[in-house]
């Protein structure tokens, strides 16, 4: 189904052949269009301006603040507001519309285009309206993927689109370039989804495509329709590659040309003699219906292996359960077992990858006529915008779902992040939405709550919701209907017209900027001290650590525009004593500032020169980052007084940047299980401001515990020169205001 071959290659008179040398990298389409939107950098480094930028309602408010206390004065290229998160106002009173009619005032004020809650959801406007063959797009959002259109789209956090909006540049390494091989074409009741678990569940956990680009091209991209590529891009951001490109051909262009936008089609494919790092084989036909398990994407099994091993992998499950969420008496999923069948309590096709066209009409294929069923599963279907969900009501597509008894919801993220459809405790949810995470569906287990979310396609979905809830792969139906890769939608966008402000390249300096009670600017940083003294105010030994568990989603994300009011909330679910030991931290450091002789700072640096020597707290995690592009998963660290992460890698790069550019320094150390830092452990770092002064790469530090010291040495490879200052500085905007 899917071979990697994790040594270079060239793609040599149509097939594979060993690479010697690295000849031949500029032919291939990511480099056409890397090189293309890089201004400067060295040999070996890209400095990046993008085509268009994207961010959403739990976003844009703090880059916007950002860029403006940075001395932004209008945006310089077409800058996208959804408002597709925070859509249903229902946290905080009125906090989250308060921040929509900030981000009208913005779009006004500085020449963006703003789209109101319910019309779409960010990347779904995003491919509709921007996506094309050769262009590169930034989003404040991990999933900022439009590959499939040609386009290079890479979601990264807030401080990065700042650095756009003050006509600054991306600056990275030229990344590893990973061939990803198709062939051959998908069998009837196969949707995206499916392919696209199959690929994560074969490289996430090897890092086969980690920080790299995959490009994907062969002979069966032909069979898939413009759909079917968008949803197996979509979700390519779970294997943690950096961004990915697809060959164009006529099924591009029409899509483009029905989206009114045929004039921004050219061709695009890998040119004889392209070299790659790597190729991932993917054979379309042999893929089967696919099922991820809580609590990860990569947790993929064929729907078929599944059946036959459903109590021990639902043991599994309970056991993952039982240490990552720390609840340990709930009731076992294999009690869902009975007459050898699974029963699931709910069904969600939604968001940008679900929410298509395609997906949505084949479930309303495979339910006309049939009926869920008043027992306790249900299922919501969310089109993933405007002109999506027209279209489908034009057809009766979403009459045959309604009747079916799937309820009709609005364009909005909510089941992809904990803010609507929550599940019941104890229930299982399976969802063709981007990821299944713990608490991601919603869930609080410190309060002793727990549900489950697995992650399938949309036709799988809907042939389980036509069984009632018996878990069921879409192949298994008699009369499945097959996907066609020259599949059309008559596209209206005239909701778009009607509702959404267009003012890109008309900004209004005259504007006032509309602020509510919950948006706050970033409290001060201060910048890097000579010396160090940090406490492990959290420890973290799960293999990986996502950025929902360093910051939770759903309700948590309403308070994203009040930096202090949201970092209340950091590790909440994870580690709850890691606010109170960071700001215990925290105090003593100011008072150190104010009064360096006072005894309670004495006492804490433990003859430390108090002149020298700052205090901070720091988190200790194996492997963090995985997940989500939002900077709050570093920044809330920072305002509690964080000053450090050490890991043994970075799940992103995304993450890592993240830390810099909020001013923390990224370590990375080896055997920190050996090591067994814990909360209250402190780690004295001399000569870190000096250290970051030069070029140095590493420090000798020294682990204060009961019972003795012992000496660690701290690493912090590849920093650049610009993100060096940036720690110095204390943070991004510091570094600019200097």
């Amino acid at each position: 189904m899917i071979t990697i071959h994790q040594s270079p290659v060239r793609w040599q008179e149509g097939r594979f052949v060993p690479a010697e040398t690295k000849e031949g990298r500029e032919n291939t389409m990511a480099h056409a269009i890397l090189t293309a939107h890089s201004v400067s950098g060295g040999p070996g480094r890209l400095s990046i301006r993008f085509d268009a930028m994207a961010s959403h309602d739990i976003t844009y408010v703090g880059i916007i603040q950002t860029a403006r206390a940075s001395g932004m004065k209008e945006f310089p290229l077409p800058y996208v507001l959804t408002n597709c998160h925070n859509s249903l106002c229902a946290v905080g009173g009125t906090i989250n519309e308060d921040d929509h009619v900030f981000g009208l005032s913005a779009a006004r004020k500085y020449g963006g285009e703003f789209v109101p809650a319910h019309q779409a959801v960010i990347h779904s406007y995003m491919r509709e309206r921007y996506a094309a063959p050769g262009r590169m797009i930034l989003g404040s959002d991990s999933h900022t993927r439009y590959g499939a259109y040609g386009c290079m789209a890479i979601g990264e956090g807030g401080p990065e689109l700042a650095r756009q909006l003050l006509r600054k540049t991306y600056d990275i390494a030229y990344p590893r370039v990973i061939a990803v091989y198709l062939t051959g074409a998908p069998r009837p009741g196969v949707g995206p989804q499916d392919v696209a678990l199959a690929l994560v569940g074969a490289t996430f956990k090897n890092g086969a495509v980690k920080n790299a680009v995959m490009e994907f091209f062969g002979p069966g991209v032909a069979s898939l329709s413009m759909d079917y590529r968008a949803g197996i891009d979509v979700m390519t951001t779970e294997t943690t590659c950096l961004s990915s490109v697809w060959q164009t051909d006529g099924q591009t262009k029409a899509a483009l040309t029905l989206l009114g936008r045929g004039d921004s089609y050219q061709e695009m494919a890998p040119a004889d003699g392209a070299y790659y790092d790597g190729v991932v084989t993917v054979e379309l036909d042999k893929v089967e219906p696919m099922i991820a398990l809580p609590f990860h994407p990569s947790n993929a099994y064929t729907i078929k292996d599944f059946k036959a091993n459903m109590a021990d992998l639902l043991h599994q499950v309970d056991v993952d359960a039982a240490e990552q969420l720390g609840v340990k008496n709930a009731p076992s999923l294999v009690n869902k077992i009975a007459d050898g069948q699974f029963r699931v309590d709910q069904g969600v096709i939604a968001g940008c990858s679900g929410g298509t066209y395609q997906n949505l009409k084949r479930a309303a294929e495979i339910l006309k006529g049939c009926a869920i069923g008043s027992d306790a599963f249900w299922l919501s279907c969310y089109p993933g915008s405007m002109p999506v969900n027209l279209e489908l009501t034009k057809n009766g597509c979403i009459a045959q779902l309604m009747a079916a008894g799937a309820s009709i919801r609005s364009c909005f993220c909510g089941p992809c992040f904990g803010a609507g459809d929550v599940p019941a405790n104890g229930a299982f949810s399976i969802r063709h939405s981007t990821r299944n995470f713990p608490n991601r569906e919603g869930s609080k287990p410190v309060d002793g709550q727990i549900s489950y979310v697995a992650l399938m396609d949309a036709r799988s979905i809907a042939a389980t919701a036509r069984m009632g809830g018996v878990l069921t792969g879409a192949d298994e139906l008699p009369d499945v209907p097959a996907d066609r890769a020259d599949e059309q939608w008559s596209y209206d966008d005239s909701a778009y017209k009607s509702r959404v402000y267009f003012g890109v390249g008309r900004p209004q300096p005259e504007t006032e900027l509309v602020f509510g009670p919950n948006i706050a600017d970033w409290p001060e940083q201060i910048a890097l001290p000579d010396d160090l003294l940090l406490t492990v105010a959290a420890a973290i030994y799960d293999p990986v650590t996502t950025t929902d568990e360093l910051i939770p989603s759903g309700e948590t994300s309403s308070y994203r525009s009040n930096p202090l009011r949201l970092s209340e909330f950091a590790l909440s679910r994870k580690d709850p004593q890691y606010v109170p030991r960071a700001k215990a931290v925290q105090a003593v450091e100011k008072l150190r500032r104010e009064n360096p002789d006072a005894p309670e700072v004495k006492a804490a640096l433990g003859g430390y020169d108090p002149a020298r020597t700052g205090l901070g707290s720091l988190v200790m995690a194996l492997k963090p980052g995985d997940g989500s592009a939002r900077e709050q998963a570093a920044s809330c660290q920072r305002v509690l007084g964080g000053c450090a992460n050490i890991a043994e890698e970075y799940a992103t790069k995304r993450y890592r940047s993240n830390v810099v550019n909020w001013g923390m320094l990224p370590f990375i150390a080896e055997d920190l299980k050996e090591l067994n830092l814990q909360p209250g452990d402190r780690v004295y770092i001399p000569g870190v401001r000096a250290l970051l002064e030069g070029d140095g790469e590493q420090v000798t530090a020294t682990v204060l515990r009961e019972g003795g010291e012992t000496g660690l040495t701290l690493s912090l490879p590849g920093l650049t020169r610009e993100e060096r200052d940036v720690i110095l500085a204390g943070c991004l905007i510091n570094y600019y205001a200097e």
